[in-house]
C-alpha cells in the first residue's frame, strides 16, 4: 500500500485584539458622544480585557443602540466573534467598522487574521498589505502577513515578512516561531529548529514553538526528540489538538502504532472536526490491519473537508485492502480530480490497476512514481530524452538504468533483449551487487554500475518504464522460462560441493530487508517477513535438505540463535553478490521464500519457487492466482483474509511432503 503522509497544519500564533489601546470613536453627526454610551463602552472594554465576552458583547450592543456608528464597538464586536471562533461573523462585523474608518490599521489587521482563519488567504494578504501601506513599521502585521503568504505556499516571501517583523522587533517570539514554519516548508529544517530555539529562549512557555520545533526535528529524523517537543507543548497546553496530532504522526513513524492511535484519539476528543487527525488516524489503523475502521476515519475526514485529496487517496488504499477495487479506483479518481498533479493518487491508482491485471492503464499511471515522496529522490535527470517506445531507435545508443530494488531489476531486465533488437546499442546501468550476474546477459553491449562514468548515449529509459514502452498486457508478458544464467564456473563449483546431497535440495528465505528512511518499504517488509521459527513445519518435512539463502543481519541472527538451526545448511557467508547466490540456486531443486529478490532470481534462472505471499500482495503477483504470468516456475501460497501465515505454512509443508516423496520415487 502506498500511503500518503499528510502535511501538518502547523499552528500560527496570531496577534490578539488590540484591547489596550485608547478607543477611537467614529465621527458622529452630533458634536460629541453622550456620556452614557461612553461609560457603557468603558465598562464593556474592561470586561472584554478580562475575558468576560458575553457581558462585553451585551454592552457593546447597548452602545451601538445609542450610537450606531461607534467605531470601536463595531470593531470589537468582531474581535469577540474572532475569540469565539466565529470568523465569518467577525469579518462582516469588522467590515462594518471599516466602512466608518477604512484606514484603521488595527481593524485591517484583525480582519486579515479572521480571513486567514477562513482560509481566504489572498483577501487576508490584501488586508495586511493595506495596513502596512498605512503604517509600514508594524512588526505584528508583518508577522501576520507572513502567515498568509505561508498558507499560499509563497514561502520565501513569508520568510521575508517574518524577518522584517524581527528587524522591527528582535524579541518577537511569535515571529521566530512562525518563521520556523516557512523554513520547514522550504526544507531548511536545521534553521527551523534554531528559529524555534530562539523563540523558546524568549518565551520558554511558548507551546506553539515547542510544537514547531517537533515538526523540524521530525524532518531531521530526530524522532524521539520530536516526541519530547510535542510532549512539552502538550504539558503547557493540554488542549492543543495539533500537537497531539503531530505527536501521533511521529509515533507512527516510530512504529508505536497503539500510542499513535491514542494521540489521534485525544486530538479528536479536543477537536472532533479535525479532518487531518481523522485521516492520519486512518493511516495508523491501516498499519494495525483494522481496515474497516480506517475507512470510517477517512470517510469522516472527507465529509469534514470535501477537497481533502490526501484523505481520498489513502481511503482508496483502505478500500483496496478490503478488496473493493472499483470503489478504490473511484476514490483515487476523486483525489486526482481535486488535485490533478497529485502524484501519490496517480501512483496508488497505478498499483491498484496493476494488481487487478489492468496493465495498460496501470503502467501508464506508474510513470507518476517519480512525483511521490518515496521515489522523488531516485529520479534521474539526464539531458538526453527518455525513450517512450514510440521513437525509432535504430542505430541509436539507449541507456537503460535500474531503479528501486534488486527484485525489480531481476524481474524487468527480461526486456533488455527487446530493446537490443530495436536499438543499435544498449548500455545497462545496475546496482553493484548485480553487476557480475548481469554480465551473463546476452544482447547488452555494456554493463555499468550506478555511479560510474557513462559512455555517450542518445536516449535513456528507466527499467520499469519498459513494460509501458512495449505496451505490455497480461497476454503479452515476455515470460520465457529462463532469461538469466549463473556464471558457469561458480555453478560448477557448487555442483561439485553438493553432489553427495541426494535429498530434495530446498533453498529458504524468510525475511526481506528493511530500507531505512523509506517508511513505505519498511512497512511492507514487516508485512511480508516472518520469523525463522515459523518455518518449523516446513523444516520437519522428511527427504529434504534445506539451504539458507537469507541475507540480512537480523534475520541471519534468528537462524543462528534458533534450536532449529541444525535443520539448515548455511553457506551465506560465502555468498558475496547475486552471482554467488545464483550459482548456489542453480544447484537447488526448489526455492521457498517470502516476497524478496530471491524469488525473482529463482524465476529468472528458470528454477521452481514457492512464494509465501501476504494477503495484500504486491501488484506483480495479481489476485487469487496460484501461478504467475511473469514466471512459469512460480507457485503462490497466499494468506487468506485472516492475514495469518500459519495456514500458509501448513499448506506449503503438506505440498512439500508430497514433492519430496515424488523426488524419492524418481531417484
Amino acid at each position: 500500500m502506498q500511503q500518503t503522509p499528510n502535511a501538518h497544519v502547523r499552528p500560527n500564533p496570531q496577534s490578539g485584539p488590540d484591547l489596550n489601546r485608547e478607543p477611537k470613536c467614529a465621527p458622529s453627526p452630533e458634536s460629541a458622544p453622550a456620556p452614557a454610551p461612553a461609560a457603557l463602552f468603558a465598562k464593556a472594554l474592561a470586561l472584554h480585557r478580562t475575558g468576560r465576552l458575553d457581558e462585553a458583547e451585551a454592552l457593546y450592543r447597548q452602545v451601538l443602540a445609542a450610537q450606531p456608528s461607534h467605531f470601536d464597538s463595531l470593531q470589537l464586536l468582531g474581535v469577540v466573534s474572532m475569540q469565539r471562533g466565529n470568523y465569518a461573523k467577525a469579518v462582516k462585523q469588522i467590515a462594518t467598522a471599516l466602512e466608518q474608518d477604512p484606514d484603521n490599521v488595527p481593524a485591517l489587521n484583525n480582519r486579515g487574521n479572521a480571513l486567514n482563519e477562513l482560509h481566504r488567504f489572498d483577501e487576508a494578504l490584501a488586508s495586511f498589505d493595506r495596513a502596512l501601506r498605512l503604517q509600514p513599521d508594524l512588526a505584528e502585521t508583518h508577522c501576520n502577513r507572513g502567515n498568509a503568504l505561508k498558507e499560499l505556499d509563497r514561502f520565501e516571501e513569508a520568510l521575508a515578512s517574518y524577518d522584517r517583523a524581527l528587524a522591527l522587533r528582535p524579541d518577537y517570539a511569535a515571529a521566530y516561531g512562525n518563521r520556523a514554519n516557512a523554513l520547514n516548508a522550504l526544507g531548511r529544517y536545521d534553521e527551523a529548529a534554531a528559529s524555534c530555539e530562539r523563540a523558546l529562549a524568549l518565551a520558554p512557555n511558548f507551546a506553539e514553538a515547542h510544537c514547531n520545533r517537533g515538526n523540524a526535528l521530525k524532518e531531521l529524523g530526530r524522532l524521539e526528540e520530536a516526541v519530547a517537543s510535542y510532549d512539552h507543548a502538550i504539558a503547557l497546553r493540554p488542549g492543543y489538538a495539533q500537537a497531539h496530532c503531530n505527536r501521533g504522526n511521529v509515533l507512527h513513524e516510530l512504529h508505536r502504532f497503539d500510542e499513535a492511535l491514542c494521540s489521534y484519539d485525544r486530538a479528536l476528543t479536543l477537536r472532533p472536526d479535525f479532518a487531518e487527525a481523522h485521516s492520519n488516524r486512518g493511516n495508523v489503523l491501516q498499519e494495525l490491519k483494522r481496515f474497516a475502521e480506517a475507512l470510517s476515519s477517512y470517510d469522516r475526514a472527507v465529509m469534514l473537508q470535501p477537497d481533502f485529496a490526501e484523505a481520498y487517496s489513502n481511503r482508496g488504499n483502505a478500500l483496496k485492502e478490503l478488496d473493493r477495487f472499483d470503489e478504490a479506483l473511484a476514490s483515487f479518481a476523486r483525489a486526482r480530480s481535486i488535485r490533478p498533479q497529485f502524484a501519490d493518487a496517480h501512483f496508488n491508482e497505478a498499483l491498484c490497476r496493476l494488481l487487478i491485471g489492468d496493465l495498460a492503464r496501470g503502467f501508464e499511471q506508474y510513470e507518476w512514481r517519480w512525483g511521490t515522496e518515496q521515489l522523488r529522490s531516485e529520479q534521474r535527470n539526464f539531458t538526453e530524452p527518455q525513450w517512450s517506445g514510440a521513437e525509432d531507435i535504430t542505430g541509436k545508443t539507449v541507456l537503460v538504468h535500474a531503479e528501486q530494488g534488486f527484485g525489480d531489476t531481476l524481474q524487468f531486465c527480461r526486456y533488455l533483449r527487446r530493446v537490443a533488437e530495436r536499438a543499435g546499442k544498449v548500455i545497462f546501468e545496475v546496482q553493484k551487487p548485480l553487476l557480475t550476474l548481469m554480465r551473463q546477459f546476452a544482447g547488452v553491449a555494456q554493463i555499468v554500475v550506478r555511479g560510474e562514468a557513462l559512455a555517450d548515449f542518445d536516449l535513456h529509459c528507466p527499467l520499469m518504464s519498459l513494460p509501458r514502452a512495449f505496451a505490455t498486457r497480461l497476454q503479452s508478458i515476455p515470460a520465457q522460462p529462463r532469461y538469466l544464467d549463473a556464471p558457469a564456473d561458480k555453478a560448477k563449483a557448487w555442483r561439485e560441493r553438493l553432489r553427495t546431497h541426494q535429498d530434495l535440495r530446498v533453498g529458504i528465505v524468510w525475511a526481506g530487508s528493511p530500507r531505512p528512511g523509506l517508511p513505505h518499504a519498511s512497512r511492507l517488509d514487516r508485512q511480508r517477513s516472518i520469523a525463522f521459527e515459523c518455518l518449523a513445519p516446513i523444516l520437519e518435512v522428511a527427504g529434504c535438505t534445506f539451504y539458507s539463502l537469507q541475507k540480512g543481519e537480523r534475520a541471519v541472527a534468528q537462524l543462528r540463535a534458533s534450536t532449529l538451526r541444525h535443520h539448515v545448511v548455511d553457506f551465506t557467508d560465502e555468498l558475496h553478490d547475486f552471482a554467488d547466490t545464483a550459482a548456489l540456486v542453480e544447484n537447488l531443486d526448489l526455492v521457498i521464500a517470502v516476497d524478496t529478490s530471491i524469488v525473482h532470481l529463482a524465476g529468472a534462472l528458470g528454477k521452481p519457487f514457492w512464494l509465501i505471499n501476504r494477503h495484500n500482495t504486491c501488484w506483480r503477483w495479481l489476485r487469487e492466482r496460484e501461478d504467475s504470468p511473469w514466471y512459469p516456475t512460480a507457485r503462490i501460497f497466499r494468506q487468506d483474509a485472516t492475514r495469518s501465515f500459519d495456514p500458509v505454512i501448513a499448506r506449503l509443508a503438506a505440498a512439500l511432503a508430497d514433492h519430496a516423496a515424488d523426488h524419492v520415487r524418481a531417484r
